[in-house]
């Protein structure tokens, strides 16, 4: 098997946005930050970056401004998904030429697919990069599920590396698990199972917590490969107050809020996203001061 693309944790960062379109002095702020603050990888253009309402010009923007700030100091993961196969081939390819370590390809949305379209899907992706494909499962967005057995059907091919696993049903995690038998990477897409991930051979998470407190969420990992197995747990659930309130409205509506409550951003999300609630953002305001942010 290949290198993982990352261990640890890779921050699925927020896309800093004017009125006008992306805000590039601050996504550059932002990804020096994060970067200094020593997370393992930065996912671009992912749900969090709300990829699916950035321009096609945006998109391959950012990507490309991300892969040059970063200048080979952590991998950058490369958000390029589609519901239709062609542009996501298109994106992918652009992703690899710019410099992207790897691409994280989300399965088709609306028109969604069979198990056996997902193969094709993925395998077409696949064949077309030149670098490693990580798997993107959230069926709460999207509206399809991959079955165990299809990542089975999917773990031989070279490229396609690693899942990141967001459907929220540990015992279909557990049996993913066992049938891949360590040919793909297993991430969790969800902060509040980093833990359980982990106890099954999972390498890390892709999160949204780690936007606001990168090195906090990597304490999980941390003392999880340490040994300190009831630590990583309490540290997991010392933060699910702050991890729900994180998810307490569509992502990445919170998330933004919070990130430009420390100043990295201005607190715009693109249509048809709204701002947050103010019962809910004094909410998680008081939980950010509590884990020792200065806002």
């Amino acid at each position: 098997m290949n290198r993982p693309v990352f261990e640890g944790i890779a921050t699925a960062l927020v896309t800093p946005l004017t009125e006008s379109g992306i805000n590039f002095e601050q996504f550059g702020t932002l990804i020096d930050w994060q970067i200094e603050s020593g997370i393992d990888a930065l996912v671009i253009c992912g749900t969090t970056g709300e990829s699916s309402t950035l321009t096609d010009e945006e998109h391959r923007a950012a990507i490309e401004f991300a892969v040059k700030r970063a200048a080979r100091r952590v991998p950058i993961i490369a958000g390029t998904g589609s519901n239709h196969t062609d542009y996501a081939i298109d994106l992918t390819r652009f992703s690899c030429e710019a410099g992207a370590d790897a691409c994280l390809v989300v399965t088709p949305y609306y028109n969604k697919a069979t198990q056996k379209g997902l193969v094709k899907y993925y395998t077409d992706v696949a064949d077309a990069s030149t670098k490693p494909i990580i798997v993107y499962n959230v069926p709460s967005r999207t509206g399809v599920n991959i079955e165990p057995a299809t990542y089975a059907d999917m773990a031989d091919h070279p490229r396609i590396s690693a899942i990141k696993e967001a459907n929220g049903n540990i015992s279909k995690i557990v049996e993913t698990s066992r049938l891949i038998r360590g040919k793909m990477d297993l991430y969790s897409g969800n902060d509040d199972q980093i833990v359980p991930i982990l106890s099954m051979g999972g390498k890390g998470c892709i999160s949204v917590l780690s936007n606001i407190l990168p090195k906090r969420t990597q304490q999980i990992c941390r003392r999880f490969w340490n040994g300190d197995f009831q630590g990583a747990a309490e540290l997991q659930g010392d933060l699910m107050p702050l991890i729900n309130a994180l998810f307490c409205e569509v992502n990445p509506i919170p998330v933004k809020a919070a990130v430009a409550a420390m100043g990295y951003c201005e607190n715009i999300v693109r249509a048809p996203l709204t701002a947050m609630e103010p019962a809910n953002y004094e909410k998680m305001i008081a939980l950010m001061r509590a884990e020792g942010l200065n806002i």
